[in-house]
């Protein structure tokens, strides 16, 4: 009798665990690959900084210089309280990260939200799907983004490895531009004047200038590396107008990631990188400790006719010495080894840097490029001119105003956030669906430009269809002066399916195009007196802002918008707003 009993409950124990089992471990295997939420809080304040023997009050992020440091892995959650303590309007855009169904998130002024006023918040809410690498986030209105950026690292899924040696250790690199005097004012005044702004007086590495500017020879950066070991320098453009070469004395860089996207290794000895791009690359220290020291080197890639901050800014790569060396009283001055960058205006090299960049496109990491295409466009970018107010002089030629334009239209910024006008069906007075599929007249677009090189204006965006799959073809003009213009598209990555020297050819380049293992960027420098065509999906419901990543252009109108229209399904909508979104 009391065996039966026993075996009964066993049994029993066993069947309620058996069901257990089964309810619990899909669960754990849910749990085990779905994110966590994670809480940041970002006070916008003034704060006192010194560089180059002047001290000037910036707007930071906690009162830090660069910001600071998002970490998340992928399918994690963000939550970000942004509150504005300082007088100027704040928005903050989260470069690179998709934002799916979240375009509430996504951070451009007068595009997906007003801006945050004194005194207001914001809680940015979105989640990071199917991205792994470095991104980061940067203001995004006037020129504030000159001094609020920081590093978003993105790191796999636990228990998923990186498709390289892991590093011994992870360093982010964030390159950026600084001015003596306050950007607002140079802007401001630019703008009223139709002259260039002035040109910044130092690059920063990690917010330091380096020695080769007066008195910054304590405001270095110094990469302190053991022998033998590899590192994944994180690098970020944060530079407001200028693209960059780096290169590090006497060692090979391997290029493993760009934008967020797994690559085909790259060993190299110099990186390109423009502003909005960043690039992962592994730095193998030397077996042994060298008898030298290796100096950092950035400088500017510039191909305008306008000027440019034409300095360098470095840093050291010092190899850490055995204990019995540093111990000694005797240091000795160690060489100083520098490296070789190309010319200032090297487009060829630029051409054939952007070329090598290809996609895993394995199994694991595919590369989804869209075979065939519903929409196909060719936008003109690039400089010209617009009438000056009456009763004003201006400062470009014949009293006109510098100007920049797509397809000849130089995009006027709404008082209301786009985003809002077309969820709530009121685009009426604040945008138009009429943006030009080509340019308004053909003409030698790399060659002599034509007699009337004045833009017209307006805010106008390319309507959508949910999914779908768009080309377009990106032409540079040489109108003022032809000039490389790092384009960055909001809410999708692209697929860089060609690029080319000269007038895009639409009978004989498409031929060429990479359609198995193209680059997968979110920014892309359309070539100086050249043209480079992408490929994207348009599965992200909401209004995505495309704009040079060169400030400057940017303030003067070369940007628009792509407007996606929801699916039929559940998960093809665009949610509501929060509540808690700013108003105008």
């Amino acid at each position: 009798m009391g065996s039966s009993l026993l075996l009964n409950s066993a049994m029993r124990a066993m069947f309620l665990a058996f069901m257990f089992a089964m309810w619990i471990l899909p669960e754990l295997a849910v749990a085990k690959h779905a994110g966590i939420t994670r809480h940041y809080k970002f006070n916008i304040k003034m704060q006192n900084v010194t560089r180059l023997c002047q001290t000037k009050s910036i707007v930071t992020v906690n009162g830090q210089f660069p910001g600071p440091r998002i970490i998340a892995r992928e399918g994690d959650r963000l939550l970000i309280k942004v509150v504005n303590h300082v007088k100027y309007n704040i928005t903050l855009h989260w470069h690179g990260v998709r934002q799916l169904r979240s375009g509430w998130a996504d951070g451009p002024a007068y595009i997906t939200q007003c801006p945050i006023q004194t005194g207001q918040s914001y809680v940015y809410n979105f989640t990071i799907t199917g991205q792994r690498g470095t991104l980061f986030w940067h203001a995004h209105i006037s020129w504030l983004r000159v001094t609020l950026y920081g590093p978003i690292v993105i790191l796999p899924r636990r228990h998923a490895s990186y498709p390289f040696p892991q590093p011994f250790k992870e360093v982010p690199i964030i390159f950026g531009e600084w001015w003596k005097t306050d950007t607002e004012t140079i802007i401001k005044q630019a703008l009223q004047t139709g002259g260039a702004p002035n040109t910044s007086d130092a690059f920063t590495i990690n917010g330091l200038p380096g020695p080769s500017y007066n008195c910054s020879a304590k405001d270095t950066f110094k990469l302190k590396v053991k022998p033998g070991k590899t590192y994944l320098l994180r690098m970020i453009n944060a530079a407001l107008n200028d693209e960059l070469f780096f290169s590090i004395a006497n060692h090979t860089l391997t290029i493993v990631e760009t934008d967020a996207v797994y690559i085909k290794p790259i060993k190299t000895k110099v990186v390109l990188i423009t502003p909005g791009q960043t690039t992962n690359v592994l730095l193998k220290a030397k077996s042994k400790v060298p008898n030298a020291t290796f100096l950092i080197a950035a400088r500017p890639y510039a191909t305008g006719p306008a000027a440019f901050d034409n300095t360098t800014t470095t840093g050291f790569l010092e190899y850490e010495q055995p204990s019995s060396v540093t111990k000694s009283k005797n240091k000795k001055v160690l060489p100083l080894l520098k490296p070789a960058l190309p010319k200032f205006n090297d487009t060829n090299y630029a051409m054939k840097f952007s070329q090598k960049i290809r996609s895993l496109a394995t199994a694991k990491f595919p590369a989804k490029v869209p075979k065939k295409v519903d929409r196909r466009f060719f936008f003109t970018v690039g400089l010209g001119l617009s009438p000056c107010q009456a009763n004003q002089t201006c400062q470009g030629p014949n009293n006109t105003k510098l100007a920049a334009s797509v397809n000849n239209v130089s995009f006027v910024q709404p008082n209301i956030a786009l985003l809002q006008a077309h969820f709530f069906n009121k685009s009426k007075g604040v945008y138009t669906t009429d943006f030009p599929t080509n340019p308004p007249f053909k003409f030698n677009y790399t060659g002599t430009p034509p007699s009337n090189i004045m833009v017209s204006s307006g805010t106008k965006v390319v309507a959508l269809p949910f999914n779908t799959s768009v080309e377009l073809v990106m032409q540079d003009t040489s109108i003022i002066g032809a000039e490389s213009h790092p384009l960055h598209l909001h809410g999708f990555n692209f697929f860089v399916v060609g690029q080319g020297f000269g007038n895009f050819d639409p009978n004989k380049d498409p031929a060429k195009f990479n359609l198995v293992d193209p680059a997968e960027r979110n920014t892309i420098g359309v070539p100086s007196g050249g043209w480079v065509a992408i490929r994207f999906l348009a599965d992200n419901p909401g209004v995505w802002f495309m704009h040079c990543h060169l400030e400057v252009h940017t303030s003067w109108g070369l940007k628009m918008a792509w407007l996606v229209n929801d699916g039929k399904g559940p998960k093809q909508k665009l949610p509501p707003p929060p509540s808690d979104l700013p108003k105008c």
